[in-house]
């Protein structure tokens, strides 16, 4: 027992020794050595940052269509950069998708209120006119994935 509670004391000291143990731990199956209450926050927390991973990209991606559609005043300067971003955030979504194919599921929840915040923000940051964006998606999900889509 004295063992187990210097391993997990081991989590708030050093966080990087912590998961070599845990993963060694793993490695060899001594599940009966593991520490059961931290891991399972550190899972917790891989799902929180996978899911604000996936948000914080959709709302890049939907910024970027927003402006590629709407900002015509400045599209000629920008219209590269936005494009080019529009691409990356794509292929980072399907990357994500391929490796977990239960995210799409993610995407459909989280898609409107990720529209609402891509729209406050392009709003906010370029202090653009509050109704140069549609307050309603003007672009589907299945729109906003399509590679071969552009507004």
């Amino acid at each position: 027992m004295e063992k187990l509670s210097q391993y997990q004391s081991l989590y708030e000291k050093d966080y990087y020794l912590w998961l070599q143990k845990t993963s060694e731990i793993l490695q060899t199956r001594q599940l009966n050595q593991l520490d059961i209450d931290n891991l399972k926050s550190e899972i917790e927390n891989l799902k929180t940052h996978v899911k604000e991973t996936l948000q914080s990209r959709l709302i890049t991606l939907i910024k970027n269509l927003l402006k590629l559609k709407y900002w015509t005043s400045e599209k000629e300067c920008n219209a590269r950069g936005w494009l080019n971003n529009v691409i990356e955030q794509r292929l980072k979504i399907e990357l994500s998708l391929e490796d977990s194919p239960s995210l799409r599921t993610l995407l459909d929840e989280i898609f409107f209120d990720c529209y609402e915040q891509a729209r406050t923000d392009a709003l906010k940051t370029h202090q653009l006119p509050r109704d140069l964006f549609p307050l309603e998606t003007p672009f589907s999900l299945e729109d906003i994935l399509n590679s071969d889509y552009l507004p």
